[in-house]
């Protein structure tokens, strides 16, 4: 038989949203039980330097930022738990969760903060430099004041790709873009803002092969020309990979109301509310347009906020 835990408040996931939330929720005296995830402290796990999040006028690690909110957490007495949920039903008044180390949870509210996951191509090389810090980053408004000066490559063809390198067009020498295919996925008013930067260099039809360096960062991308099949180094100490993210919330799908790329849908604008009543989403697992730390912090306090008067009106 499984071990049965009731909570008032169950946080799945941690991050900037679900530690934010279970500061918010631990103050309300919800009890808030909090189970890491996968990645615990989520993406910001994986930066190196955070510049750009208040209250921290030197900056701060990414691991050491999220230690700092989890110790936070803990001081609140939210029972942090190592592991992830494995399976959920969400009912009227009880929303059942089951955690990978057995336990069966039977929540009041449930709190989704599980984020979503930067896509990479998948090299061994940029998966090294990602790793050390050194070069690699899925994110250039958070990590290309770092490059500020210098030449930068970034993969990708959609929106988020041409606002990015435009982002980084600002703060490098030169940027070069490097699409797979022979034309941009993006919008003609986001590829023509991108085709009219003196700064960037477009490459088509061109994949990575290596992103290379050296022991202190990266130094270049091998790229090849998917047609000519000629193979290039091009001079680089940063090399940006926009090529999408993915929500992970793949175990609510029987459940909550995802949009066409898994992103949770709001049920009620300027809430943090789903459409399962008691189950609220903070973060990355619904922002597909920010997606920076400090907003998931935002929408972490709403959840619990939000949670917090769900309970109030129960009882």
């Amino acid at each position: 038989m499984s071990n049965i835990k009731n909570v008032q408040c169950l946080i799945i996931g941690s991050g900037p949203a679900g530690y934010t939330a279970a500061i918010y929720a631990a103050r309300a005296d919800m009890k808030p039980l909090l189970y890491e995830g996968l990645q615990p402290g989520g993406q910001l796990t994986t930066t190196n330097e955070v510049e750009n999040f208040p209250g921290y006028p030197d900056g701060v690690t990414g691991p050491e930022m999220m230690v700092q909110l989890k110790d936070q957490a803990l001081r609140f007495e939210t029972d942090v738990r190592a592991g992830f949920i494995t399976k959920v039903e969400f009912g009227a008044d009880i929303h059942k969760c089951w955690a990978d180390d057995g336990t069966e949870i039977h929540a009041e509210t449930v709190i989704i903060s599980t984020g979503a996951s930067a896509k990479y191509i998948g090299l061994e090389s940029e998966q090294k430099y990602l790793k050390m810090g050194g070069g690699v980053s899925a994110c250039a408004v958070c990590d290309g004041f770092f490059y500020r000066g210098q030449e930068t490559v970034i993969v990708g063809a959609g929106d988020s790709a041409c606002e990015e390198a435009h982002y980084l067009s600002k703060l490098c020498t030169k940027v070069t873009m490097l699409v797979r295919k022979s034309d941009f996925r993006a919008s003609k008013i986001m590829a023509e803002r991108v085709r009219k930067t003196p700064n960037i260099e477009i490459l088509f039809n061109t994949e990575t092969l290596e992103v290379m360096g050296d022991d202190v960062g990266v130094t270049g991308a091998k790229v090849i020309n998917t047609i000519t099949k000629e193979e290039k180094v091009i001079p680089c100490t940063g090399f940006f990979v926009a090529i999408g993210h993915q929500p992970n919330t793949a175990i609510f799908k029987d459940f909550i109301d995802l949009d066409e790329t898994g992103y949770i849908k709001y049920a009620q604008p300027g809430t943090s509310k789903t459409n399962i009543p008691g189950v609220f989403v903070s973060g990355d697992a619904a922002d597909k347009t920010y997606r920076q730390a400090i907003t998931a912090a935002g929408t972490g306090c709403m959840a619990a906020l939000d949670a917090e008067r769900y309970l109030s009106a129960k009882h």
